[in-house]
């Protein structure tokens, strides 16, 4: 039997799922429930970013509680208090409650992204590595002809694929890290890996590739996160016995 949806009760399953209070993260992530609205919870929304755009969107459609992946208070934007007032605005106005979880849902090993992303990939998960404050958050898999995995990254994300190839052929190993990827970098040699898929890199990194030899596959930022927050609103649909859906915001980055 479904107990009876409020933010509070959602906020707390999905901190236990995720195990929230247990994970340090970044400044400004500020991971939980970031506002407590006024809306009954009869259905609930997942997004890659929190904004007044998409609460917008998302009270448009329905939505009561939004799920995001990059909450209210990241740094920078510009001009900081002028995008907080109208975040808080849209909030007040729409009565969307919000909750956020950044790192727990990169790093959770059945609804995180990079777990996820292997999962649609086809791709058998062995390890994981790039600790942050103790938690190990990017994953490796075992290897697949280049070829092969070609051509499932860009079914998978055919408007944001991008492949840097100056590794092996057929690697032992493949790492993933969605969002920014750069961190992972310093650690594929000490894991004996050449091929990362990440989200995003930065421009010095080609030159790096063809220097130290790694197939890197940059499929965007946004793409390579919707998959946690899209799982969490679908475990939250079924404890709870509410709909939930997808908001998309097209970003190409």
């Amino acid at each position: 039997m479904s107990q009876t949806a409020t933010a509070l009760r959602i906020a707390h399953f999905c901190d236990l799922l995720t195990n929230r209070k247990h994970i340090k993260d970044f400044e400004g992530s500020r991971n939980g429930l970031q506002h407590k609205g006024t809306r009954p919870i009869r259905k609930v929304g997942a997004a890659v970013d929190a904004g007044a755009k998409v609460f917008t969107e998302a009270a448009r459609r329905g939505i009561d509680l939004l799920i995001v992946h990059h909450g209210m208070h990241w740094r920078p934007v510009s001009p900081v208090r002028e995008v907080r007032a109208l975040r808080q605005a849209t909030l007040k106005k729409t009565g969307l409650s919000l909750y956020s979880s950044h790192l727990p849902l990169d790093a959770h090993p059945a609804i995180g992204n990079n777990a996820l992303i292997a999962q649609d990939l086809g791709l058998k998960v062995v390890d994981w590595f790039v600790d942050y404050e103790g938690l190990p958050i990017a994953c490796i898999c075992q290897g697949i002809p280049l070829t092969t995995l070609r051509k499932r990254l860009m079914a998978s994300y055919p408007r944001t694929y991008k492949g840097i190839e100056f590794g092996a052929t057929r690697p032992k190993k493949i790492a993933i890290l969605s969002g920014s990827g750069r961190s992972a970098l310093a650690h594929l040699k000490a894991e004996g890996c050449d091929t990362l898929i990440t989200g995003e890199l930065r421009e010095e990194h080609f030159n790096e590739a063809q220097e130290q030899g790694w197939n890197l596959y940059p499929c965007g930022h946004y793409a390579t996160e919707t998959w946690g927050v899209k799982a969490l609103a679908a475990a939250v649909a079924v404890e709870f016995g509410v709909k939930w859906e997808f908001i998309p915001t097209d970003n190409p980055l």
